[in-house]
């Protein structure tokens, strides 16, 4: 059996293993986003600062994807939201079958919203549907405004794309405008927004998105929400 039949096999059986995971939370009617970007980009941090804002109104529940240590997992269960540590040892990504594993392990009843933060890693992840509803992709504006271009599987199977660290901006004479004009090129269904979790620059267009996403998707928590 040669290379591309293996890897045609290991992508059919994670659509088939992502399609239960689909179902179950179809079944909890929760909105489940699979959250990736490279290394140092703010993912956790960005997960910290949209709880703080949001758990008052939704419950929500992460999993984390790392090679090693609880570490970011340990900083969301701080913020008194439950979460769950895949370690993936040398695997740089997530795939459906971990996350149906931990959700044999992570009760996601009475959940309203899912983020499953992925391994830092711009290439690997974008190949593996996890059944999630929503892929959102974070970019650091020092980065580079090349990122898109560079990885533009990762980019344009994207949602969102969150373009982090608005306040190192100036500093670092980073290039925004490009940034987003090949996000764009890439991916021009995406929503792209531009904010600081730091400061809290341009978090409520995010927060607002969000939100709006919920009301579509979860009708019971957005009752909630509205109180």
């Amino acid at each position: 059996m040669n290379r591309l039949a293996v890897q045609t096999g290991v992508l059919q059986a994670n659509q088939e293993k992502a399609a239960e995971n689909r179902a179950l939370f179809d079944q909890e009617k929760l909105l489940a986003i699979n959250l990736m970007s490279s290394p140092g980009s703010g993912k956790t941090s960005i997960l910290e600062s949209t709880i703080r804002a949001l758990k008052g109104c939704y419950q929500i529940g992460v999993i984390e994807g790392d090679l090693q240590t609880s570490l970011d997992a340990d900083r969301i269960r701080a913020l008194g939201v439950p979460s769950h540590q895949i370690n993936t040892g040398t695997v740089c990504h997530l795939d459906a079958r971990m996350i149906a594993r931990a959700l044999e392990e992570f009760p996601i009843g009475g959940l309203d919203l899912l983020f499953i933060e992925n391994v830092g890693n711009l290439i690997c992840p974008s190949s593996y549907y996890l059944g999630e509803d929503l892929r959102v992709v974070v970019c650091s504006v020092v980065e580079g405004a090349d990122k898109p271009k560079k990885y533009p599987v990762m980019f344009n199977k994207a949602d969102a794309v969150v373009l982090n660290k608005m306040d190192l901006i100036e500093d670092s004479g980073a290039d925004l405008q490009t940034l987003i004009r090949n996000v764009q090129e890439v991916s021009p269904q995406a929503r792209i927004f531009a904010l600081s979790c730091r400061t809290g620059e341009g978090m409520e267009g995010w927060l607002h998105w969000l939100r709006q996403k919920m009301e579509s998707r979860a009708p019971a928590a957005s009752a909630k929400a509205g109180g």
